[in-house]
């Protein structure tokens, strides 16, 4: 039977240390071989916090599967900021193109409960609104009507 430690790790940036070395050490594995595997697969999302699950069979082989970063992460790293506003609803920190949203709902789609990339959509601008980032320079809000009025068909057709 195969053991699975899931876990969070900054792109590129593993370490031995904690999460991943508390959670391999019992397994009787090389953590140095695991983290060194991690940081080459998970080098493109450098400075993003990236789901990793490493599973571990009876012979000591292990298998890595890298995720993809949550959709906060992507907004970030899409719109150039640090990190999302403290008060949302009155102060913006960035601003994310329409384009992007598009994008980051196609990479996510797996990950989502949407059954079509506008409602994808939706959810990336929906993150966007408790983050304090615009869309296209307006509102979220303002976003999420207009899409629900049909102003972005031409952007969201699959």
């Amino acid at each position: 039977m195969a053991e699975v430690v899931e876990v969070l790790v900054p792109g590129g940036k593993a370490t031995a240390g904690p999460p991943l070395g508390p959670a391999l050490g019992p397994l009787g594995i090389n953590v140095k071989a695991v983290v060194d595997e991690i940081n080459k697969k998970t080098s493109e999302f450098n400075g993003m916090q990236v789901p990793v699950k490493v599973e571990v069979d009876d012979k000591k082989n292990f298998t890595i599967t890298v995720g993809i970063p949550p959709t906060t992460a992507l907004i970030k790293k899409e719109a150039g900021v640090e990190k999302g506003s403290p008060e949302p609803n009155t102060n913006t920190v960035g601003n994310l193109p329409l384009e992007a949203a598009v994008r980051i709902a196609r990479m996510k789609r797996d990950d989502m409960l949407s059954y079509d990339l506008r409602c994808a959509v939706k959810e990336v601008v929906g993150t966007c609104v408790s983050m304090g980032v615009t869309v296209d320079g307006k509102r979220p809000k303002d976003v999420l009507s207009a899409i629900d009025a049909g102003n972005y068909d031409k952007v969201l057709s699959e």
